[in-house]
């Protein structure tokens, strides 16, 4: 057997599989980087699970046509230019392969502007084909649109779960992100319909509120422990109001969400088991 380098196309699909996992993980990778842009307001759409369409809007500082096209190669970032900058690391990503990766399993649409452009850009990739750039008029921000994820990859699209599981990652992923940014705007709809709507706020107690509802945040206790070496700010339930499961459980570290972080509840879910709950109830009558 003879050893050989592989393609381009050919190890970007398998180097896209590090990054993209699920249409979770292009949810989050869209939104950390919306965050990064200084954005106050991140609106979320989702169809099928994220397996049709996740678009991410912002309204952040938004792009020039020249860093625009250099987002989606791989390895170009703005947020690092040399060894020492790893050890003061700010943000989110910084490796710069989210969007290259995205691009090589998925049909991608990004329109910007930044302030000081009077046209924005329009950038067109199918599968990691050559992008196709035009002008587009819009405002001060960024839209990224996610089609057909997994199109031209069937054997990771074959390992999707259920539109359901799929979309219970993305509102889990969603409400976490926002419940560590509680001064940005999240709006996120599901098939054409608004799941989570949560205006910026001034502390963390009424994002937690908005998430999880006045009757369980009733019976949280406030807990702060702060030192030299760390600082712990969060709330935690009553003994009789502890639960079996980690539901509602919510857990960030310099406010960076990992997987084991998220929680598994999210309002999708409540709202699908109280309407089978129910569709049940009728059958047994």
């Amino acid at each position: 057997m003879t050893i050989k380098v592989l393609p381009p196309n050919l190890s970007a699909k398998i180097a896209a599989g590090e990054v993209v996992e699920r249409p979770a993980s292009v949810v989050k990778e869209l939104v950390e980087n919306a965050i990064d842009a200084g954005s106050v307001r991140i609106s979320i759409e989702i169809k099928a699970g994220g397996k049709k369409l996740i678009r991410v809007m912002d309204n952040g500082r938004g792009m020039s046509r020249q860093d625009a096209t250099l987002a989606f190669e791989r390895h170009a970032t703005s947020k690092i230019s040399g060894e020492e900058d790893l050890a003061r690391i700010a943000t989110f990503g910084f490796r710069g392969e989210a969007l290259s990766s995205i691009t090589s399993v998925a049909k991608v649409e990004m329109t910007t502007n930044t302030e000081a452009e009077e046209v924005g850009t329009r950038i067109r990739i199918d599968g990691g084909d050559v992008p196709r750039v035009t002008d587009v008029g819009r405002a001060k921000g960024t839209t990224i649109t996610v089609s057909q994820l997994f199109y031209n990859v069937p054997a990771r699209r074959k390992f999707l779960r259920t539109t359901g599981t799929e979309t219970r990652h993305i509102v889990s992923v969603v409400s976490t992100t926002a419940m560590a940014y509680p001064e940005i705007a999240f709006f996120l709809s599901v098939d054409d319909r608004e799941i989570l709507s949560l205006p910026a706020v001034s502390n963390s107690y009424t994002r937690a509120q908005a998430i999880m509802g006045n009757t369980l945040m009733n019976q949280m206790i406030p807990v702060t422990f702060d030192d030299e070496l760390v600082k712990i700010h969060g709330f935690i339930s009553r003994p009789d109001a502890a639960r079996v499961s980690r539901t509602h459980q919510y857990r960030s570290e310099e406010r960076r969400v990992g997987k084991e972080c998220r929680s598994r509840w999210s309002p999708y879910h409540e709202k699908k088991t109280k309407k089978n709950t129910k569709q049940k109830k009728k059958t047994t009558n």
